[in-house]
């Protein structure tokens, strides 16, 4: 379950547009001719019809022919295409440890091609979960295979609340699953990069300062005094919570505190858990942030805002006061309505191309794992005041 924050991007997401089912006409019955009109009589003499007998099956109906190619390209051009394919193939199939169908004998050019396009794409569907397509690049030299690997974020919000982390910071039977957490995000925090929303150049940073605008610039209701008091709140917990992340001392004790850690109940086993987790993650990607595989906005010297048309990466991740309560009600409806102008998000990708040049070994391990780790901790953080109070 992709819980992050219980909330899902776009309450009202634009959905596709169902197409019209195209209805054949329903054909109505001959009639029999009032006997008082008139026709013309047809000659009597007529074509014998000629038919095929009546125990011949229509073959031909069942037969599939493939589509003849029509190009002005020279057989010498159309070989080397093949060629250039098949030794890119071979890298993409060697890379990715897969075994093609072998269409080379079988099926003349470009079938045999487009054959084994179609056996890769279906093998990568099945057995890599960031497969996210392939496809032909001809240029003035070779033709090549290029490959797009992405992670798929689910349209999610993950968001990291610290209210109950610092909450929890004040349970004595909790203290020392609370300190094991702050090792987690104050990795989250350093190396991971994600966001944190008292940071001034942060998206959630602008969002809170324009609520406490609007709260400010408001009439007087019976309910400002508490809009105020959670708008506080989420500035104390805020800067008192980044003051822990921010000493590096958590992330010297990390290990120190997963071993001697001692589980109480289910609650802290699931806590332990998401922290082992993590120091696996700090381990083998000491320096790896979140953001390494961001796409890079596509520059269109014609259109000055469009880079707006994406929803950044660095809006729908990020630590946040809270996920309950009016504020963040309030907070997530100006997301939506927000993210619901926008056409697409960014997500972690990767592009390699298969031209005989060396393929980088990087992968999205890194992302599949620490967005389950976000999802994961939002999870317990949120859960802790349900079950504790």
């Amino acid at each position: 379950m992709n819980y992050a924050t219980q909330q899902n991007i776009g309450n009202n997401p634009n959905t596709r547009t169902a197409k019209a089912t195209k209805v054949t006409p329903t054909v109505g019955r001959i009639r029999t001719m009032d006997a008082k009109t008139k026709r013309c009589r047809p000659c009597a003499e007529r074509q014998t019809e000629i038919r095929t007998n009546s125990h011949v099956t229509n073959g031909i109906l069942k037969c599939t022919f493939l589509p003849k190619l029509k190009t002005e390209q020279s057989v010498q051009t159309c070989q080397k295409t093949e060629r250039d394919f098949c030794k890119s193939l071979s890298q993409l199939t060697e890379h990715y440890s897969i075994e093609p169908m072998q269409t080379r004998q079988d099926y003349g050019y470009p079938y045999n091609m487009v054959l084994a396009m179609w056996d890769i794409d279906t093998q990568m569907k099945l057995s890599d979960r960031n497969w996210d397509g392939f496809k032909l690049v001809q240029d003035s030299k070779k033709t090549f295979l290029t490959s797009v690997e992405r992670y798929d974020t689910g349209t999610t919000l993950f968001y990291i609340p610290l209210v109950p982390l610092f909450e929890m910071l004040h349970d004595k039977q909790r203290k020392h699953t609370a300190h094991m957490l702050i090792s987690v995000c104050s990795y989250l925090y350093h190396i991971a990069q994600i966001p944190y929303y008292r940071q001034e150049d942060s998206y959630l940073c602008w969002l809170y300062e324009t609520h406490k605008d609007w709260v400010e610039q408001d009439d007087e209701t019976e309910d400002t005094e508490s809009y105020k008091s959670e708008l506080r709140k989420a500035e104390t917990v805020g800067d008192r919570i980044e003051q822990k992340l921010y000493n590096h001392i958590n992330l010297t004790l990390f290990e120190q505190r997963l071993s001697r850690f001692k589980s109480r109940d289910t609650f802290d086993k699931e806590c332990w858990n998401v922290a082992c987790n993590a120091f696996a993650l700090y381990t083998e990607y000491p320096t790896a942030s979140i953001f390494r595989n961001a796409p890079m906005p596509e520059q269109d010297p014609y259109n000055d805002d469009c880079e707006n048309e994406v929803i950044g990466m660095e809006k729908y991740i990020s630590f946040i006061a809270d996920t309950k309560g009016w504020l963040y009600e309030s907070i997530s409806d100006s997301i939506n309505n927000e993210f619901n102008e926008y056409g697409a998000m960014e997500e972690p990708i990767i592009n390699k191309s298969f031209d005989g040049s060396e393929i980088s070994a990087t992968n999205l391990d890194f992302e599949n794992r620490l967005f389950e780790l976000l999802d994961d901790l939002s999870y317990l953080l949120y859960s802790y005041k349900t079950t504790e109070k």
